[in-house]
């Protein structure tokens, strides 16, 4: 059977993105490489997470794809693949060194801004509510170009957001476990009020699914029910995720710093708690101590209480890019 015009411009859609969700593969297995080469590995289980994150894009694309046309609760599925679960296993797969070549393009350095807290949250909220308003999701059904770019904005703000979290780059100083415990929650109870819309509303948002609610033998409500479900349990299962990740985190970080001091106080080395704190959130403990074993050797080394910035060389990204 023939698929239709508009069936078949959605799949060279797809298979478009999926080509680009490739060509990042390979340029990251590029990257990965010369790291190797030069002593810097990147962790396999970030490795596992990147391609983890593509094939995840992929798989949503192009098993998903024909049913998010016909049934609400299946392009609710296609989406949190690509937006949240996608988004989060990419960001997961990055280090500093992997990103470092790119954010010294003045371009992108210039975009980092958009990755602090204060913006990426809003950015990502306002992507995920205007394109669930009747007329822009409805349209994306209509039209494979605006589809398109409907996934590939999901995907982009996703991983913005989840790079405040869990990616590379430095926060602010306030953006600590507390702030991430705000985050996680404010974030998370922004897409339960979308879901919880989907879930308990008696009016049918899109009435392009009418059809296939039809042909599926299910009243357009339930689908729409359904797909608000579907979006609640997946926020509850990312949130108690989330939770785990930040509790276990703040006892690592607890321990490395107390650690930290106490090496440095039976050195008889000065090092104050804030720096030290610091230095562990920012994933830079190691390099804290190496500094303060070498200005242990040198007297005229900086103090180990000025910013590891300043050690990090000229145009290289401060926090873990280092």
């Amino acid at each position: 059977m023939t698929p239709p015009p508009l069936a078949l411009s959605d799949t060279l859609t797809d298979i478009g993105l999926i080509g680009v969700t490739l060509l990042l593969g390979v340029l990251y297995t590029r990257r990965a490489r010369i790291l190797a080469s030069a002593g810097k590995p990147v962790p396999r289980w970030r490795r596992g997470c990147f391609y983890s994150g593509c094939v995840v894009i992929a798989a949503a694309l192009t098993s998903l794809a024909p049913g998010s046309e016909e049934l609400l609760y299946v392009h609710m599925i296609e989406h949190l693949l690509v937006g949240d679960i996608a988004a989060l296993l990419i960001v997961l797969g990055l280090t500093g060194p992997l990103i470092a070549p790119i954010l010294r393009t003045k371009l992108f350095d210039r975009l980092r801004v958009l990755a602090h807290p204060a913006i990426a949250f809003p950015l990502w909220a306002l992507d995920l509510y205007i394109w669930h308003l009747p007329s822009l999701y409805q349209a994306a059904l209509r039209h494979p170009g605006v589809h398109a770019l409907e996934h590939a904005m999901f995907l982009g703000f996703g991983i913005n957001m989840w790079m405040c979290l869990v990616g590379p780059l430095p926060m602010p100083s306030w953006f600590g476990n507390l702030g991430r415990l705000i985050y996680i929650v404010t974030v998370r109870l922004t897409g339960t009020v979308l879901g919880n819309i989907f879930l308990w509303s008696g009016t049918v948002f899109y009435p392009f699914y009418l059809r296939g609610d039809s042909a599926a033998h299910i009243s357009p409500l339930a689908d729409q029910n359904v797909a608000g479900a579907i979006m609640m349990v997946e926020e509850s299962l990312l949130t108690l995720g989330l939770f785990c990740w930040l509790f276990l985190r703040a006892a690592k970080e607890g321990e490395e710093r107390q650690d930290l001091l106490d090496w440095a106080r039976a050195n008889g080395l000065e090092l104050s708690e804030r720096r030290a704190a610091r230095a562990v959130a920012a994933g830079r403990g190691a390099e804290l101590r190496r500094r303060l074993e070498s200005r242990r050797a040198d007297p005229g080394e900086a103090s180990p209480d000025e910013p590891l910035e300043a050690a990090s060389g000229a145009g290289e990204p401060a926090g873990e890019l280092g």
